[in-house]
């Protein structure tokens, strides 16, 4: 892991503490990476709730509710699978915000024919706001791809409007 992550995951915590927000993680290619990244910053116990680790795309369904068809129609490694992990990520969790990843760190394309390198992220809020991004590293080695896909999801909650807090997405009752 490159040094300036774990400082740049501090700065991005202050700023949801700062703002009365709170996160949680859906990871793929990562592997809960993040959230391991998020929970050894000062002060996480205040704004992250915990992560989803959801590398099948069995799991993505089960777990998160991306539609199956979702992910058969677009492949795992998606616009539309990074936004529907964020969505269900913040359904299923108490969370104001989830960010999410997916992507092929490699050392071999996905079964779906995604090159190594093609990582998809998104962050979504309770009222239905979502932000996408998508990065095309090329064949890197794998630690270097999962560096580059934990500064972009930091990149990412940073980078998302302080005015997405209203409760439209349903938190899971009892």
């Amino acid at each position: 892991m490159t040094p300036a992550l774990p400082q740049r995951a501090a700065e991005v915590l202050h700023r949801l503490r700062k703002a009365g927000r709170t996160l949680v993680t859906a990871e793929s290619c990562t592997a809960g990476a993040l959230a391991g990244l998020l929970a050894d910053a000062p002060g996480v116990s205040e704004v992250f709730h915990g992560g989803f680790v959801t590398y099948t795309k069995q799991c993505k369904s089960s777990v998160l509710g991306v539609p199956e068809m979702l992910i058969r129609a677009h492949t795992a490694v998606s616009r539309e699978v990074a936004e529907a992990m964020a969505t269900g990520a913040v359904r299923c969790s108490p969370a104001d915000m989830a960010v999410s990843i997916t992507g092929v760190a490699g050392p071999e394309p996905d079964e779906d024919g995604n090159p190594v390198g093609l990582l998809h992220l998104a962050v979504a809020g309770r009222n239905g706001r979502v932000l996408h991004a998508v990065r095309t590293l090329g064949e890197l080695p794998r630690d270097d791809i999962r560096d580059c896909a934990l500064d972009a999801a930091l990149a990412l909650v940073a980078a998302f409007p302080e005015d997405s807090r209203e409760d439209s997405i349903q938190r899971p009752s009892g």
